[in-house]
């Protein structure tokens, strides 16, 4: 074997393990890079896409993914508007892959702050909890629960953020 042939040879091994090692930095790299995904920032990037959530009691709910934020999403589905609490969600389908980076104002959209644009617009809704369905307007928002008036003049019903499923428009 001549000299230029094992050095050929061996800069070929140099070049196939460095390649190797490339490729895995690579794949540790992106492996980091989506451990620090927010489910958030799909969610942002797939607005206007037709998605089902599929909820924690069961339910699903297909529709236009309408907007979302860290602790909720909302979902428009035909002429209702669903506002679903991120921890009632089981799983979704329908998302892409993209990503949009989440500012400052997605991330400090509470899921309170949700429910007191519904209660300012004074709309009837149907809250959907673990124990069953409430159906009425929307009262106070505090920091972490929110009342339902049922019916005028009647004490409201205290629900907690933590109890909620989703918030739908009434028919």
């Amino acid at each position: 074997m001549r000299w230029s042939q094992l050095f050929a040879d061996l800069e070929g091994q140099i070049a196939a393990e460095s390649s190797r090692a490339f490729e895995w930095d690579v794949a540790e790299l992106t492996r980091a890079e989506r451990a620090g995904v927010e489910l958030a920032a799909r969610l942002r990037a797939d607005r206007g896409r037709e998605v089902t959530v599929m909820l924690r009691d069961g339910q699903a709910v297909t529709g236009e993914l309408a907007d979302g934020a860290v602790e909720w999403l909302l979902v428009a589905a035909h002429a209702r508007q669903h506002l679903v609490p991120t921890a009632a969600v089981s799983s979704y389908a329908g998302l892409s892959g993209r990503l949009v980076p989440l500012g400052e104002v997605e991330r400090r959209l509470s899921l309170g702050s949700a429910l007191r644009v519904l209660s300012r617009d004074r709309r009837r809704v149907v809250v959907h909890t673990d124990a069953g369905q409430l159906a009425g307007l929307l009262g106070s928002v505090a920091a972490d629960h929110v009342e339902v008036v049922l019916r005028v003049g009647e004490a409201p019903v205290v629900v907690p953020f933590g109890a909620i499923v989703q918030v739908r428009s009434a028919d």
